[in-house]
C-alpha cells in the first residue's frame, strides 16, 4: 500500500498562494527589509570592531613615535584615528595666507578637528536610521497583512453563510503568519540599532579623547612638533 504524503494546507507557502498578490508583496517587502537590516548590522559591527582595535593600538603606535606625523603614518590609511591626526597636522601646517590668516591658529585647528570628528560620527551613524525605520514600520507592515488575512476570512464566512473552521483557518493562519513575520523583522532591527548606537558612543568618546590629545600636542608649541631626537639635540640655554 503506497504512502500518501499530505501537504500542509495552512503553511507559509499555502498562505502566500491563497493571499494572492497583496500577501506576496507584503512578505517580499519584509524579506528585503530583514536581509538589508542583517547586512547593515553585520557590516557596522565589523567596522566598529576594527575601530575599537585601532583605539587600543593608538597609544602604542602613535604616542610612542618621535613625532605625531611619524605615529600617524603607522596607522592604516583608512583609519579614523589617522584621519584626525592628518587633518590636525594639515590645519597646523597650512594656517598661513588666504582666508585662514584671519582666524587664530588655535581656533583653526580646533575647528578642523571638530569637523573631522563630525564627519567620522556621521559615517558611523550611517545605516542606523534604516534599522530604526525597519524597527518602527515592520510591525505595521505585518499588521497590514494581518488585516488582509482577516478580511479574506470574513469574505469566506459571508460566502459560506457560516463560520466553519475550514473556511477561516487558511485566512486566519495567513494573518497570524504576517504578524509573526513583522515582529521577526522588527525585533532584531531594534536590538541591533540599540547595540550599535551604544558602541558608536563608546567609539566617539575614544576619538574625541584622541582629537583632544592631538589638539594639545599641536598647540603646545613648535618645539613639540619636532622629533624627539631633534629636541634632545637642541642646545640648552646657559644657566647663570
Amino acid at each position: 500500500m503506497a504512502d500518501v504524503t499530505a501537504e500542509n494546507p495552512y503553511g507559509l507557502v499555502a498562505a502566500l498562494e491563497q493571499g494572492g498578490i497583496i500577501a506576496q508583496v507584503i512578505f517580499g517587502i519584509m524579506v528585503v527589509m530583514s536581509i538589508t537590516s542583517w547586512f547593515i548590522m553585520f557590516t557596522k559591527w565589523w567596522e566598529q570592531k576594527k575601530l575599537m582595535a585601532e583605539a587600543i593600538e593608538v597609544e602604542k603606535k602613535v604616542w610612542s613615535a618621535p613625532s605625531l606625523k611619524d605615529g600617524a603614518a603607522k596607522l592604516d590609511k583608512g583609519s579614523a584615528f589617522r584621519q584626525l591626526a592628518d587633518d590636525g597636522l594639515r590645519a597646523y601646517d597650512h594656517h598661513e595666507g588666504k582666508l585662514t590668516d584671519q582666524i587664530d591658529q588655535n581656533e583653526w585647528v580646533t575647528m578642523t578637528l571638530n569637523r573631522s570628528a563630525g564627519l567620522i560620527s556621521t559615517k558611523l551613524q550611517s545605516g542606523l536610521s534604516w534599522l530604526a525605520s525597519v524597527g518602527a514600520t515592520a510591525p505595521f507592515i505585518g499588521l497590514l497583512g494581518t488585516v488582509v488575512g482577516i478580511y479574506r476570512a470574513l469574505i469566506n464566512i459571508g460566502i459560506a453563510g457560516q463560520a466553519s473552521i475550514d473556511k477561516v483557518a487558511g485566512p486566519v493562519g495567513e494573518a497570524l503568519i504576517m504578524t509573526a513575520v513583522g515582529l521577526a523583522v522588527a525585533v532584531p532591527a531594534v536590538l541591533g540599532y540599540n547595540y550599535l548606537a551604544g558602541r558608536n558612543k563608546a567609539i566617539m568618546e575614544k576619538l574625541n579623547i584622541f582629537a583632544a590629545d592631538v589638539h594639545g600636542y599641536l598647540l603646545s608649541g613648535a618645539r613639540m612638533a619636532r622629533p624627539a631626537a631633534a629636541v634632545a639635540a637642541a642646545p640648552k640655554p646657559a644657566t647663570k
